[in-house]
């Protein structure tokens, strides 16, 4: 059920023989290591910014310094690459000898010394840790902080993406063989020399001697072969027929589909420029580093925590998020709350309500508008300045002057003449 310690053993052994696996694994596991952990208290209001910091603690002890061989850096870089490479991450619990509710150190395990021992009604009765000298050693359910992907064939085990494509890995390391052959055993891959009658074994022996000594080896390739009895005949195939290239590339892409990898995070410029080398940064941190730090930040709540009693109650770790922020995206939202804001504010809704509703920033500062009789001071005197002048052309239209004989008078008001 658990599958061979050979297998996960040969997991763990593709990071040291594959290129493409060392160099996803590796930036994974630093960019995961320089994340920064804090410890919080949780706010009544259940909102994180309202949460209070906590810089003193047990736990945040160990978690900064799991033990006297492992800085945190170190101790998350290591847990990474079980992650990636088995699919599982083991942390066993060290305790004080006189007081053994007390974690003290944490200690990451490699996956293939551990064992699950299944329980018939419980589920799980504990584990066992196999020692490099091969002792079994029996540890209960507290001792052991155990995250893993959830293999679908395996309750008790994980899954990772390194044993989805192992064929794949396999190849490309039987094709690097192949090459290190090509060159080791005279350059020429294959070929049968016949002869006409049975060769005894000194005969044999020196034919093989003398083979060896003219054409074995790099330093020897593609010398004028000269043989005395026999002949010989070609069964070779050249470096373009196995396709090695070709091989490597799907080699390559297999592994980068199963993690979900970018190509830009591999150096790889092919068909990459600046836009999708950052999406590709993006995409890194917010599919693959985030989601690693959310399955640690459950067990350093769930399993570690608890650990420590009533000191821990409502206490919780949480990390720096790595996703860096979309500037470009964030300016454009905030542009649209404003011209939203403005709309709402223009059809007559209060402003408070307004920048509470979209979110706005607790800095904007909202100004009721002044309405006309609303100033607080007496509204000033219309001029009559206008007015006396608008009268005085009235007048001068229709009624002319106080010496100009009224209408009626025999001639028309204002002086027009007909």
């Amino acid at each position: 059920m658990f599958g061979s310690r050979a297998d996960v053993i040969g997991q763990l052994d593709t990071m040291a023989t594959n290129g493409t696996v060392f160099g996803i694994v590796d930036r994974i596991a630093q960019a995961v290591a320089g994340t920064e952990w804090k410890l919080y208290r949780k706010a009544a209001s259940g909102n994180e910014e309202d949460r209070v910091q906590v810089t003193r603690h047990a736990a945040l002890d160990i978690v900064t310094k799991p033990n006297p061989f492992y800085s945190r850096a170190t101790f998350f870089e290591a847990s990474s690459q079980h992650a990636d490479l088995t699919g599982e991450t083991w942390w066993v619990v060290g305790r004080s000898p006189r007081l053994r509710n007390l974690p003290l150190e944490l200690w990451p395990v490699r996956p293939d010394r551990m064992t699950p021992v299944p329980h018939p009604s419980k589920f799980l009765a504990g584990y066992i840790y196999t020692s490099p000298d091969g002792e079994k050693v029996p540890l209960e359910l507290d001792e052991v902080i155990f995250t893993r992907r959830p293999n679908p064939s395996d309750p008790y085990r994980g899954l990772g993406p390194v044993q989805a494509i192992l064929t794949d890995v396999h190849s490309a390391r039987y094709a690097a063989e192949w090459n290190k052959n090509f060159f080791l055993n005279s350059a020429e891959p294959g070929g049968i020399i016949e002869v006409e009658k049975h060769l005894s074994d000194a005969e044999f022996d020196e034919l093989t001697k003398r083979w060896n000594e003219q054409h074995r080896g790099v330093a020897r390739a593609h010398r004028v072969a000269v043989l005395e009895q026999g002949k010989w005949i070609d069964r070779k195939y050249t470096q373009r027929d196995m396709e090695f290239t070709a091989l490597r590339g799907v080699t390559r892409d297999a592994l980068m589909e199963a993690f979900g990898f970018p190509k830009a995070m591999l150096g790889i410029t092919q068909d990459v420029n600046r836009a999708n080398a950052e999406a590709g940064e993006v995409m890194f941190a917010r599919w693959l580093i985030k989601p690693r730090l959310e399955r640690w930040r459950d067990a350093l709540n769930s399993m570690l925590l608890p650990l420590f009693g009533d000191t821990a109650r409502d206490l919780e770790f949480d990390f720096d998020n790595p996703v860096p922020d979309d500037e470009a995206a964030e300016n454009a939202a905030m542009t649209a709350k404003a011209t939203a804001a403005k709309t709402y504010i223009d059809a007559g809704f209060d402003g408070e309500s307004v920048k509470e509703a979209l979110e706005l920033p607790d800095a904007l500062v909202w100004e009721k508008p002044e309405q006309p009789g609303e100033v607080g001071q007496p509204a000033e005197p219309v001029s009559t300045l206008a007015q006396d002048r608008q009268d005085d052309l009235d007048w001068g239209l229709f009624g002319g002057s106080d010496d100009e004989p009224e209408p009626g008078d025999g001639e028309p008001a204002g002086g027009v003449q007909p």
